[in-house]
């Protein structure tokens, strides 16, 4: 254990945080009123959700998180991980799964809803982030770095393609190639696992009908206007009428009926068509200022451990929010990923605030102020 005192958070990256919950929080208020339009749909049990489990309970899994020292998470890197994959497995228990439009991804607890990949999501990093510090010296070495890799990364991938959430294992894997680039990957390494990550796909895509309609749509999105494009088309009228200014907070039309999954993976689209091209240029700023933010902390880490969790965690969020954003616009396919902070999920943001509690504590210890 280092012996280097800890210093305060990096507050800039604090008061970033911070701005996204409270932006995010107005945006999903305004996203769920098209809630009311719908049957079935219950504003309050959402709204509580959204606010004690997530900006609550994650405020305070934040501020727990941030003072333990990040070290700990390497110690306890296996039995995270599994409990990760236990959990997620868990939802195919029968009474305790729950199923839905076709996937197995939560566990009903009576009083709410929890999705475990959004914990195993970090649990990979943490696992990952352990072991490719301690072989960072010998990662171009294919034994040590690639085999092992492979075996953590594909395990955890067959547990996600199992519900299936596609998705989800996308930004992982994502999240773990950036990690052993870092690490000190070799070119051959990287170029084998792209080859691989292409054969996956396309394997995924002939075997899932869903998968193949959207990439197919991104590649077409007009083929099949009331099918796998509607979401798009709906997408792209709600951020075209959004303008330069936007309707106004509130005054989206789009969210009541139209769009699917206001509060959901649409919900970017709502916020474009009330705040229009100035607003979305706004968040999307926001976001990379976070991530410039983090990867600044990652590059001023005190050892590679703390680096690599950065890195991961930082890079998990990044490419979660920007292929949210990019379906909405049409520039990416459809991913049905929820977008970081501001989408409805109590799960999801207690544990994306769990993690920034991580990140946070891994700033005490920067070998660099700024």
């Amino acid at each position: 254990m280092s012996t280097q005192k800890p210093k305060g958070v990096d507050t800039v990256f604090l008061s970033l945080i911070i701005a996204l919950v409270t932006i995010g929080f107005l945006i999903f208020s305004s996203a769920s009123l098209g809630l009311l339009a719908r049957d079935g749909a219950t504003f309050g049990s959402v709204a509580f959700s959204q606010f004690v489990f997530g900006i609550v309970g994650g405020g305070i899994a934040l501020f727990i998180l941030s003072n333990v020292h990040y070290r700990h998470w390497r110690k306890y890197a296996i039995y995270i991980f599994a409990i990760g994959l236990i959990g997620t497995l868990a939802v195919f228990i029968p009474g305790l799964g729950m199923s839905h439009a076709g996937a197995t991804r939560w566990l009903d607890l009576g009083i709410t809803t929890v999705q475990p990949s959004e914990f195993l999501k970090i649990a990979y990093v943490i696992y990952l982030a352990t072991w490719l510090s301690g072989m960072h010296k010998h990662v171009g070495n294919w034994r040590y770095g690639l085999i092992p890799f492979g075996i953590i990364s594909g395990i955890t991938g067959f547990v996600m393609l199992l519900q299936p959430d596609t998705d989800t294992f996308l930004i992982m894997a994502t999240a773990g190639l950036a990690m052993f680039v870092v690490a000190g990957a070799k070119i051959r390494d990287l170029a084998i696992l792209l080859v691989a990550g292409i054969l996956l796909l396309a394997a995924i895509a002939f075997a899932r009908p869903y998968v193949m309609d959207r990439l197919t749509t991104f590649l077409d999105p007009g083929a099949d206007p009331l099918g796998s494009g509607y979401q798009v088309k709906q997408s792209l009228i709600a951020v075209g009428s959004g303008g330069i200014s936007g309707r106004g907070f509130g005054q989206s039309i789009q969210k009541f009926e139209y769009l699917p999954e206001p509060i959901g993976d649409s919900i970017f689209a709502v916020y474009a068509e009330e705040f229009g091209f100035l607003g979305v240029t706004f968040i999307v700023g926001l976001f990379v200022a976070f991530a410039l933010r983090g990867y600044k902390i990652a590059q001023q880490g005190a050892d590679m451990f703390g680096v690599l969790l950065v890195i991961g965690i930082i890079t998990v969020i990044m490419a979660q929010a920007f292929l949210n954003i990019g379906a909405m616009l049409a520039v990416a396919p459809l991913s049905g990923l929820p977008l970081p902070f501001i989408s409805h999920g109590g799960t999801a943001l207690l544990v994306t605030l769990a993690a920034m509690g991580i990140v946070l504590n891994v700033s005490k210890y920067r070998l660099k102020r700024a």
